[in-house]
Formats: structure tokens, sequence, C-alpha cells
């Protein structure tokens, strides 16, 4: 941290945008191999949110890499600054009362700790989406694995590079198991369950 930035504190606080928005801000962290479904659950959570007039946004993990994070690597330690980044970002979300919904394979168990901590343990809640790697590599939805599988693809999540399954997710969700809908409705009953619209 730079000594010669300083903390600026402001009159408004996130309880009073949360008493604005009638909802108190929290992150919804999906994690899960490429093709696991990530991407899809977490569409598919905003437009029921929208229905239900809830403010959330996605940060999904291909477009914050071809932004925010567009100076980083697939090393370990670009991974690690990458979701770093994004806790810090989806963070601010929350603070904005806003239900930010994260998209990103985030394949280590001391990353997802990280990102956890950073939000706080009261605002963040995990979902991992368990989707086989068979069943992501049949999928192949970006031709990634195949690539991967080739060698043309180095670092690669489930072929090249580990992923550590979430030790105890608020929930997982196999998609080939589990409609798109179910797992919504779930979500839902989680985000309810914590009292996030009860402001």
């Amino acid at each position: 941290m730079n000594e010669n930035t300083f903390e600026q504190h402001y009159d408004v606080q996130t309880e009073d945008r949360s008493a604005l928005l009638g909802q108190r801000g929290c992150v919804v962290w999906f994690s899960g191999l490429s093709g696991a479904g990530k991407s899809t659950l977490a569409n598919a959570l905003e437009n029921y949110l929208l229905s239900q007039k809830r403010l959330s946004f996605v940060l999904d993990g291909d477009n914050v890499r071809r932004g925010l994070c567009a100076d980083l690597d697939f090393s370990q330690e670009g991974r690690v600054e990458n979701l770093r980044r994004v806790a810090q970002v989806a963070k601010l979300f929350a603070d904005a009362g806003t239900v930010c919904i994260s998209a990103f394979i985030s394949p280590l168990i001391a990353s997802r700790q990280l990102a956890r901590s950073i939000i706080g343990e009261d605002r963040f809640m995990e979902i991992y989406v368990s989707t086989s790697l068979a069943v992501c590599e049949q999928r192949d939805t970006k031709g990634l694995y195949k690539k991967a599988r080739a060698g043309e693809v180095k670092n690669f999540t489930g072929i090249s590079s580990p992923f550590e399954a979430p030790l105890n997710p608020d929930i997982a969700v196999d998609t080939e198991q589990t409609s798109v809908a179910e797992a919504v409705t779930q979500i839902a009953s989680l985000l309810e369950s914590r009292s996030i619209f009860d402001v």
C-alpha cells in the first residue's frame, strides 16, 4: 500500500445506500471449471433479480480479462492478482448496495478465501458450479479444452492447472443434474435467508 495515500471518509454510508435501495449489498461468487455453467447461471440470476426489481450487476471472468485485468497472464501469480482485483471491485459494488454476481473459475481455495476476507464473511455467498470435467469438456463451448489437450493453451484449469473444489460452499450446483431455473430458486432462497432484501 502506498504510504502517500490516505483513506477518505464520506458522510453517506453503506447503510444509507441500502435504505435507499431496500436491499443490502452482497456478493454471489460462482466458481467452477470452464464450461460448468457459471455465466449461464449468473445471467439467469441477474434476470430473475431484475424481474423482482432488485439491483444487481455481473462481473464475468472473460469480460474482466478484456479490461480491468487485461495486463495479467494466466500464471499462478496472474490468476491470484486477477481475483484480488475482482474481489476489491465486488466489495465496492456491495458497498453501493448492489447484489454483485461474480462468475470466475477461481480455482484455488486460498484465492476464494482472500475474496471472502476482502468482501466480508456476512456479505459473501459461495456457489460452486460442480459440473464434472467430463461434462465441461464435452460441452467445450469455447473450444478451449481441445486447445488445452493439444498443448495450445497453457495453464488451463482442469487439464494442466489444478482446480481445488470448495470445501463448504453455500450451494453446490451440478448443471447436468439441476436446471437453471432450479438453481436460481436455490440461490434466491439463500439471499432471502441472509435477509438481503429485508431492509
